[in-house]
């Protein structure tokens, strides 16, 4: 009986040894982007981006948690708004801070999440005219720590929160193509 409790034991942990070397070799950043193409102008869209208050209109994680707390603070909006929330399991807790702004362009934004992980990323929406309309571009990179690398292990996040980036363009695709 001994025996077969060492054995079990030495299995789990080389399973386990295994899994956190395959995590460590996991790409050190994280990058998830998507794109649509919107039959309007970028000064349509560019307002609903700018504005944290606008995204209650467009946001998936808005409707994930409807009970979410949220916060404003700094500028009203563009370079210097911040936006900070608090909600369930679904949504976690963060912050957001526009940093760059380049009308009607480009928005960069600091996104740290605190809740239920640590992470520290970076958002780009990106809108180039094109045609009729407008190529816009959703990104988000930052470094990726090892609980991250780990989570890589048994979820693709790309997939997961690439889902995420194209609702909240669908969403801006239906509000400006109305």
């Amino acid at each position: 009986m001994f025996g077969v409790i060492v054995i079990t034991a030495v299995i789990v942990a080389i399973a386990i040894a295994g899994v956190l070397v395959f995590a460590a070799t996991k790409p050190d950043t994280l990058r998830v982007q998507r794109s649509i193409t919107i039959n309007a102008p970028p000064q349509g869209i560019f307002p609903l981006i700018v504005d944290f208050h606008q995204w209650r209109n467009w946001s998936p994680y808005e409707e994930k948690d409807p009970a979410m707390k949220r916060s404003y603070d700094g500028a009203e909006r563009g370079k210097g708004a911040i936006y900070a929330w608090d909600g369930d399991k679904n949504v976690g807790s963060g912050r957001m801070e526009i940093l760059e702004v380049a009308e009607p362009q480009k928005i960069v934004i600091k996104l740290d999440f605190f809740t239920p992980f640590e992470g520290h990323n970076t958002a780009e929406f990106t809108m180039l005219p094109q045609g009729d309309g407008t190529h816009v571009t959703w990104l988000m990179h930052g470094p990726a720590r090892f609980v991250t690398k780990l989570i890589q292990v048994f979820m693709n996040l790309d997939h997961m929160i690439g889902k995420d980036f194209e609702a909240g363009l669908a969403n801006l695709k239906r509000i400006n193509e109305k």
